[in-house]
């Protein structure tokens, strides 16, 4: 099928279109809609006339953006008129949404008039937080966004201007950096002189470009004082008194090049006669005024950027508008000014010498991603943009004076944007910040590998864990230092060589002499066997947690744990769990991953563990005790070992929230309970549910994995004397640091005791 019948199926099939509007409030009773509408619906209305401001309180003001078009200047597709644009409109919806939870409405406009334009986005005011002009040609689109801008108390940002200008000159600023040049002393090339274009060089100007060394190109040729054919007022700020003339004239010796104008503007020729360590932006759509391939065919010192998706160092505007909206929506912004765009700029240049996360590797095929010529400019589907960019915009906003609504709290606010990406996100955070009050010492038996070096690097900036690396010196500072990653201070412990290892040996073999271990094979063990000489260091206090298992079975991590620090007094074994993370709710599954044929007392052990794992996560825990059977429906050896484990439960852990044996749809499923079982202590809501097998649990999570889009947290482990955790060999660096903090959560709770 050809990528044209993809695109017009994925817009007419099913629902036409790509946009819908759904109700964030309940409308299933007669008493919600008497709430929704008419007669409840007059109380925000006259809050509003006595305060305007409650606009913001009452109705979805504050989280809305219109989208505004003429149709005049689509893409690479030129005047195709208001309607034909509509498409690129609501996928401008599409990406508010997906990448900043900003709500759109797409207004198409059937007019060139520009005074016609101020006037009906002006009068709808009242309705939207901001303003998004799109697709608007030049240089109409830049009086229509100066006078919507004086006339209006929202914010107004015309994307195709300030947005690529924004991304482009991230992108240059760190270029520079890479080749050792300041911006003051480069020759910059600005082919194309619309929207975009003018917007780049006027940036570039802000960063501090002398306007003599820069030069500006349109279809006739380079813009120069005293030019007067094809000019405007916004070309005439940027005529530089030169005598070139054409664009190849002004390339000679140039450092930087931004082309915002048509595919093959820029030859082979041209690129040769560029200075050394040259940078080329080459961003007309949908093909670039020059290829990254053609250009590095002239020369290998060049440092290319497009807007395609195909070629590293995209300029895509995604990168922008939603976070430079949110930032401003959230602030109550009067307007979207130069401080605001310059923070969004300075932003994501910064974020491009950051380590990159796996989950960012893998969306782009799991290729190496890291800070130099080829990585400039953040990804699009890097999740930290929004967490970047959108504080940095809201406090420029507020130092800049036009935020309505201060943010008093920023890192509360960066946990609320991280909630806007998912559950997921919220329910770590609240784990992490629990870490991050009293950090403790994780020892790492995987010292060497690069997910766990990158993982101990965010480890020790945002203050959750102390790790400690267990491993060849020479081999892990090594790795350290081709990963580009600061990890001084951190300790680093070799086995082989260690000064402390004869006390472990000692004590090892005092504790297993009767197992069947002789002294020699305590010390090839401590020696050659990390994780018995982690599992040695909490043993002994020299550590507070450990975590190992990336590149190990599960039974081959468990057991030097089990053997040097055992379990828990008065537990029949260790237990393991699975927190489920969906988009609204979480789910902790129990047991997952130890015990295959648990007795009922065992399982009463796991519902009590889990539920205190559940507190953990600021999650009231309402337990359901699974079976085939609901309140004895069957009657079976099966269903009968889990009515005696909820009895066991209930015996033991009498405050606690729990019932069964039952079904699991029952025990999630609130109408059906309060029609069949009302007598039940849950009300179809649980979230931990315990399985009657190892074999139904581990099933059930990953399908529900895989199938149901949950996001998985664990193994978490429960039951040991001192708190060791186990990874999974698919885990990425975001799995470790989240399984960290879950240790050192458990270390607190142990020195608390």
């Amino acid at each position: 099928m050809s990528k044209r019948q993809d695109a017009l199926d994925y817009h007419s099939s099913g629902r036409k279109g790509k946009i819908e509007v759904i109700t964030t409030k309940p409308c299933a009773t007669s008493r919600d809609l008497s709430l929704a509408y008419s007669p409840g619906v007059a109380e925000p209305c006259l809050e509003i006339e006595k305060d305007p401001a409650m606009a913001y309180e009452y109705t979805a003001k504050g989280n809305l953006v219109a989208v505004v078009s003429n149709g005049t200047a689509v893409l690479g597709l030129g005047d195709i008129g208001a309607m034909a644009g509509k498409p690129v409109m609501e996928g401008k919806g599409v990406l508010f949404k997906r990448f900043a939870d900003v709500d759109v409405f797409d207004i198409e406009l059937n007019t060139k008039d520009s005074d016609e334009i101020i006037r009906t986005v002006k009068i709808l005011e009242p309705t939207f937080g901001g303003i998004n002009l799109e697709d608007i040609k030049g240089p109409e689109c830049f009086y229509i966004e100066e006078e919507l801008k004086k006339i209006m108390n929202i914010p107004v940002f015309h994307d195709d201007q300030h947005g690529t200008a924004i991304i482009a000159n991230a992108g240059l600023i760190n270029a520079l950096e890479i080749v050792g040049k300041k911006i003051e002393d480069v020759k910059i090339v600005v082919n194309g002189a619309g929207a975009a274009g003018i917007a780049c060089a006027n940036m570039a100007l802000v960063l501090g470009a002398k306007p003599e060394n820069l030069y500006a190109c349109d279809t006739k040729g380079v813009i120069y004082k005293g030019r007067q054919e094809g000019m405007n007022p916004f070309k005439e700020r940027l005529a530089n008194d030169t005598a070139a003339r054409t664009l190849e004239d002004a390339m000679a010796g140039a450092d930087v090049f931004f082309g915002v104008s048509a595919k093959g503007a820029v030859t082979p020729e041209m690129v040769k006669s560029m200075a050394k360590d040259p940078v080329i932006f080459a961003m007309a759509n949908p093909d670039p005024e020059i290829t990254p391939d053609e250009a590095k065919a002239v020369r290998d010192d060049v440092i290319v950027g497009t807007g395609r998706s195909d070629y590293n160092n995209q300029v895509n505007n995604v990168l922008c508008f939603p976070f430079l909206f949110r930032g401003a929506l959230d602030t109550h912004a009067t307007a979207i000014n130069d401080e605001m765009k310059m923070a969004a700029c300075l932003a994501l240049a910064n974020l491009a010498k950051q380590d990159v996360p796996d989950s960012v590797r893998k969306a782009y095929g799991n290729v190496e991603i890291s800070f130099g010529r080829e990585y400039l400019i953040p990804k699009p589907f890097d999740p930290r943009v929004l967490l970047h960019v959108a504080p940095a915009v809201a406090k420029a906003a507020m130092d800049s004076g036009v935020a309505r609504r201060p943010i008093e709290n920023m890192e509360k606010y960066k946990e609320h944007l991280e909630a806007l990406q998912g559950r997921s996100k919220e329910i770590m955070r609240t784990l992490i910040n629990k870490a991050k009050a009293q950090p403790k010492r994780v020892v790492f038996p995987e010292g060497e590998e690069e997910k766990i070096l990158r993982a101990a690097q965010v480890l020790v900036e945002e203050g959750i864990a102390i790790p400690i690396l267990l491993g060849d010196l020479k081999e892990i500072n090594d790795k350290i230092q081709e990963l580009g990653l600061d990890l001084k201070g951190v300790q680093i412990i070799d086995p082989a060589t260690s000064d402390i290892r004869g006390e472990y040996i000692d004590e090892l073999f005092e504790l297993r002499q009767r197992k069947g271990i002789t002294r020699a094979e305590a010390k090839r063990l401590i020696k050659k066997n990390r994780n018995y000489y982690g599992a040695m260091m909490v043993q002994h206090g020299d550590a507070d947690a450990l975590l190992s298992g990336l590149n190990h079975h599960y039974p081959e991590t468990i057991r030097p744990a089990l053997e040097v620090i055992g379990k828990q007094e008065g537990l029949s074994k260790v237990h393991g769990l699975y927190m489920l993370v969906f988009k609204k709710q979480v789910v902790f599954c129990a047991d997952a991953t130890v015990t295959i044929e648990p007795t009922a007392e065992e399982l009463a052990e796991t519902a009590i563990l889990t539920a205190k794992k559940a507190r953990h996560f600021d999650v009231e825990p309402k337990v359901a005790m699974l079976s085939f059977s609901n309140f004895g429906s069957a009657e079976h050896p099966l269903t009968l070992k889990v009515k005696r484990a909820t009895a066991l439960v209930k015996e033991w852990a009498p405050d606690l929230i729990v019932d069964g044996e039952i079904q699991a749809n029952v025990a999630l499923d609130p109408e059906l309970t309060a029609i069949q079982y009302p007598f039940s202590k849950l009300k179809g809501d649980a979230n931990v549910l315990i399985f009657p097998d190892l074999q139904s649990g581990n099933i059930c999570y990953k399908l529900l994995n895989k199938l149901g889009g949950a996001e998985t947290v664990g193994p978490i482990l429960m039951g040991m004397k001192k708190p060791v955790h186990v990874l999974q060999r698919g885990d990425d660096v975001g799995d470790i640091i989240n399984m960290a903090a879950v240790a050192v959560v458990d270390a607190q709770e142990l020195a608390d005791r």
